[in-house]
């Protein structure tokens, strides 16, 4: 069976409403008007991302507009603890199929384990777990991210120059696959560069004092790779722009930034020359493709690996199927697309 065609929608609220309204929202859909659909557990992972809340914002909209029986939302908030605890919750109040999106891929196994023993199937959001059955993994190629990156910075620089890297946490399978690639395609395609690894763990405090280090140790640094824009865009910037370093697009001493998400944030820092490029991460696909999984997975339907009918694949991995969603690069040249989520959401 191939998903449906997906259809663009329009978030209505801003993210703290969206947050605020999650739990009225959702008894209202436990309860008969949900027409005796299976119930579907959703944990959002995290409130500190931009690209997270627009996430959060899409699976508010997708659960009201599909009529889907969700239970009261829950977030995790970064913490595998809380993760397991909430799909306790989940697993006491009826859920048929689970929803989560785990920061850890590593630490998840044994919960992934129990979901399966008692048959109830999980969809991973973004991120792949390392262990533990899954129904289906919702996530573009995080491969690519790194791979499309490189190759754009690389032609910014010329082949040459410094780049700073801000990875996301390396045990993450996201983090890993990100700057694996990058690593690679840097050593191939553009030996002159040297890259600055620099683990932040998503966090981006972390990433502004080690940023601002590389700058003092680095003052020729031409370039910077941002592994998640949610987190590290505002940091970033403020960082520039307190060393007087952001220079436009186009002026001399201007530093080339490639970044990874897709947020409407990003686009305005793209309009205005701040930074260069990002790689969107369908925010939008992944909430309607997540619920449209679980609600099939509740219903005992199964799919197989190959092309579906809205341009991803689904592959075969060895802890279930993953369903690798297009992650388009965005510059100045394609930024007021109107078929890109990030112009189709409230900021």
């Amino acid at each position: 069976m191939k998903p449906r065609v997906p259809t663009r929608i329009a978030a209505t609220a801003a993210t703290l409403v969206v947050l605020a309204g999650f739990a009225t929202a959702c008894n209202r859909s436990s309860s008969s008007a949900a027409g005796g659909k299976p119930a579907i557990g959703i944990d959002l992972p995290r409130a500190d991302s931009d690209f997270w809340n627009s996430y959060a914002q899409y699976i508010k909209s997708d659960v009201s507009d599909q009529g889907l029986h969700a239970l009261p939302v829950s977030n995790s908030q970064n913490d595998v603890t809380k993760l397991v605890s909430n799909v306790q919750v989940f697993e006491s109040t009826g859920a048929k199929a689970v929803v989560m999106a785990p920061q850890d891929t590593g630490a998840i196994t044994s919960t992934l384990d129990a979901l399966a023993a008692k048959k109830i199937p999980v969809v991973s959001v973004d991120t792949r777990p390392d262990k533990g059955q899954v129904y289906m993994v919702v996530r573009a190629d995080n491969k690519a991210y790194g791979t499309k990156a490189c190759e754009f910075l690389g032609k910014q620089l010329g082949g040459k120059g410094k780049v700073a890297e801000l990875q996301g946490a390396l045990d993450s399978i996201n983090g890993r696959d990100r700057s694996e690639a990058f690593a690679a395609c840097m050593k191939s395609e553009f030996p002159g560069i040297q890259v600055i690894e620099l683990a932040t763990d998503w966090k981006g405090d972390v990433a502004s004092a080690k940023l601002q280090s590389t700058l003092a140790a680095n003052p020729d640094l031409n370039g910077i790779y941002m592994q998640a824009g949610g987190v590290f865009l505002q940091p970033t910037l403020a960082l520039l722009q307190q060393k007087g370093l952001l220079k436009p697009v186009g002026q001399p001493g201007h530093i080339a930034i490639v970044s990874n998400d897709g947020i409407p944030q990003e686009f305005d820092a793209i309009r205005k020359g701040q930074i260069d490029a990002t790689i969107s991460q369908p925010a939008d696909l992944y909430a309607k493709y997540a619920l449209f999984y679980a609600e099939a997975a509740a219903e005992g339907k199964t799919f197989q690996a190959g092309p579906t009918d809205h341009q991803s694949t689904i592959i075969t991995l060895p802890n279930g199927l993953e369903d690798q969603l297009p992650a388009p690069l965005i510059t100045k040249d394609n930024v007021d697309d109107k078929t890109l989520w990030a112009n189709n959401i409230a900021k």
